[in-house]
């Protein structure tokens, strides 16, 4: 059975310091509760996820999730949470061996970069969902890095 969550927004310094916490309370042994993925390449996926979201390159996006691009944004922004198992995009995909200092580094990075890039800004351009608010981009990655934090118990 999925809950739906409270609308937090990384933006925000509070948000962001409990994601820190979580972070930090993650280590390169903790089991999946689902899925295949180790703790070191979610980390590398989020930061991913987050690095496009701060402006990189979606590259080599398929024809099947272009066209449901509005939809996929209207489920990343709504309030229900991601079921377990979802396709990612290709480029999300994280199967080789990740260093797990490394890729939470690089996540810690990321989520810096994207306040230091919004302060002040009311929009974001994201490649695949377009213009989005401020508000409704810090909701997305506050969602994603949950669902995942939850999926290792953190």
């Amino acid at each position: 059975m999925s809950h739906a969550v409270a609308k937090k927004n990384l933006l925000d310094a509070g948000v962001q310091a409990e994601i820190e916490t979580r972070l930090a309370a993650l280590s390169a042994v903790t089991p999946a509760k689902w899925g295949r993925m180790s703790a070191a390449q979610m980390l590398a996926h989020c930061a991913e996820v987050q690095d496009v979201a701060n402006g990189k390159d979606l590259s080599h996006t398929p024809f099947v999730i272009r066209l449901f691009a509005s939809f996929i944004r209207r489920a990343v922004t709504s309030l229900k949470p991601y079921p377990t198992g979802v396709r990612t995009h290709p480029q999300y995909v994280v199967d080789e061996d990740v260093d797990f200092d490394a890729a939470r580094e690089r996540l810690l990075a990321s989520i810096h970069a994207m306040h230091e890039k919004l302060d002040g800004v009311n929009f974001v351009q994201h490649p695949l969902f377009g213009r989005m608010t401020r508000e409704d981009a810090g909701w997305a990655m506050y969602k994603h890095l949950d669902h995942h934090l939850r999926q290792f118990g953190v």
